[in-house]
């Protein structure tokens, strides 16, 4: 069952992925691009988690939370420059 369940996770994962890679190609502003952005990293911490779980490793771990702390910090320093420039 549980597998089950991680699969179908993976299958919203891989929809939500495409759609974000949508917006992030086809969004009218960098506003909107910046925020497909954001969910793509988003999107690709939760594949890190999934695979955490499935392996059964929990560096995985690790390797998503400093990812996160990374795409953040990315995400603001994109908006500063698009609001007001470095």
């Amino acid at each position: 069952m549980v597998e089950f369940l991680i699969y179908i996770a993976a299958m919203l994962v891989g929809l939500a992925f495409l759609l974000a890679l949508y917006r992030f190609f086809k969004g009218p502003s960098a506003a909107d691009r910046v925020a497909a952005f954001d969910v793509l990293t988003i999107i690709t911490i939760t594949v890190i988690v999934l695979v955490a779980l499935v392996e059964g490793r929990a560096i995985y771990l690790d390797v998503a939370l400093i990812y996160a702390l990374l795409s953040f910090l990315g995400v603001i320093v994109v908006a500063r420059y698009l609001e007001r420039g470095l």
